[in-house]
């Protein structure tokens, strides 16, 4: 299965906290349908289910300590 870039991932992430929030203060239905929207393409960037998933997957893949991340079976960083 192909992964995203850990670069991606992260922007994925932040954007999914970010609406998550947004969505949270104000409820509108524009805030969560881009939620969803976020959550979904998450999904399918991680190769998962569900947005719970999906983000545990992506922290997995985010760098780590010393800025070294694991990136298809060798370290870089």
């Amino acid at each position: 299965m192909l992964m995203a870039h850990p670069a991606v991932l992260k922007d994925l992430v932040e954007q999914y906290e970010t609406l998550r929030t947004l969505h949270a203060e104000t409820g509108t239905d524009q805030a969560r349908r881009r939620m969803d929207d976020a959550a979904y393409t998450l999904c399918v960037s991680t190769g998962t289910r569900d947005v719970d998933t999906a983000l545990s997957a992506a922290y997995q893949r985010l760098p780590g300590p010393g800025g070294r991340t694991r990136w298809q079976g060798q370290w870089q960083g």
